[in-house]
């Protein structure tokens, strides 16, 4: 994460920055627009969009992945093409063939699961309509972020299991009770990866130390940017797999850009990097999404006329730029 001595005058950040606001085309995260703070620097374009919910010094961190990827080469490229999958938001089962179709020849689909307001019988309606669309050679993977305690992720996972689960993610919020839920369904060759116990812990190390997970999820922006997470990820010595937080294609290229340079990248998994196609717009023409199932790694700079018909309004500009300046105090004055 950037110190005191790295970080450019605020003004460079502020004088170039754009507020873009994204609508999707079905609703995320509770969100019907995704909103993106995005600048450029020696380097290239960068993203800063931590979302609306998050505290300064959380958000901090974002702001030093972005200002990294700004004015730092990226590390070398290891591959030229990142396997993605398929994300399905958490909606009616009659609503997942429209969902898959947005995405171009992907074999992997990852599933919210575990909303608030829906039921299990929900969850496995969805994933039922996924295995149906995709056919048995699909991929699926379902995302609880933390919403289950161990009983009910013991349960959601037998209740799952007979659709070929590849992974279950973040099923329980504690690393404590990942570490239970592996021992009770490490019998069914299920493995859990741990998203938020990664990206949103003060140790990110914690979850590998206690077995609490067989794969780490990691996210170029929550964890401070692409050098730090390859840190992490040969730290705690875990296979890895590279996500995204519904950025826009300025800020997945990021993330294509870690994934590029794992040393090892598993071709058995996908990364999470084609959520551009849960936008109707974006800054960048073509969006960085999935042309048969693939991503290419590069950079990418915004269309100034788009940056121009999706900006923010006015106050929600002013409340980027706030916060940009409140996060730039907290890495200023990081000891």
């Amino acid at each position: 994460m950037s110190s005191a001595a790295d970080l450019p005058p605020l003004a460079e950040i502020l004088d170039t920055a754009h507020v873009v606001a994204l609508p999707l085309a079905t609703r995320f995260r509770g969100i019907d627009v995704r909103e993106a703070l995005l600048f450029e620097g020696p380097e290239g374009w960068a993203e800063f969009s931590p979302f609306a919910e998050y505290d300064d010094v959380e958000a901090s961190t974002w702001l030093a992945a972005a200002i990294e990827d700004s004015r730092m080469p990226r590390p070398a490229a290891r591959r030229e093409l990142i396997g993605v999958n398929a994300t399905v938001p958490a909606v009616a089962a009659a609503s997942v063939p429209s969902v898959l179709a947005r995405y171009d020849g992907c074999r992997t689909a990852k599933i919210k699961v575990a909303e608030p307001g829906q039921v299990l019988a929900d969850d496995v309606a969805r994933v039922r309509a996924v295995r149906e669309a995709m056919g048995p050679e699909g991929r699926i993977r379902v995302d609880a972020n933390g919403a289950w305690n161990v009983d009910e992720a013991e349960h959601a996972v037998h209740a799952l299991a007979e659709f070929d689960l590849e992974y279950v993610e973040q099923p329980c919020a504690s690393v404590e009770e990942l570490a239970e839920l592996r021992r009770r369904v490490k019998y069914m060759g299920i493995p859990i990866a741990a998203d938020e116990s990664v990206r949103k812990a003060t140790d990110p190390l914690a979850v590998a130390r206690a077995g609490a997970a067989d794969l780490l999820v990691i996210k170029a922006q929550p964890l401070g940017g692409v050098r730090r997470a390859l840190g992490i990820v040969e730290v705690a010595g875990l296979p890895a797999i590279v996500s995204s937080a519904l950025d826009t294609s300025v800020g997945l290229s990021m993330g294509v850009a870690l994934a590029a340079a794992l040393p090892e990248l598993d071709y058995d998994y996908d990364c999470g990097l084609g959520t551009a196609s849960l936008f109707t717009a974006d800054v960048v023409d073509p969006p960085l999404t999935p042309r048969a199932g693939v991503l290419a790694v590069g950079r990418v700079t915004p269309d100034p006329a788009l940056l121009a018909a999706h900006a923010a309004s006015a106050d929600r500009r002013q409340w980027w730029l706030d916060r940009v300046a409140r996060c730039y105090d907290v890495l200023r004055t990081a000891q």
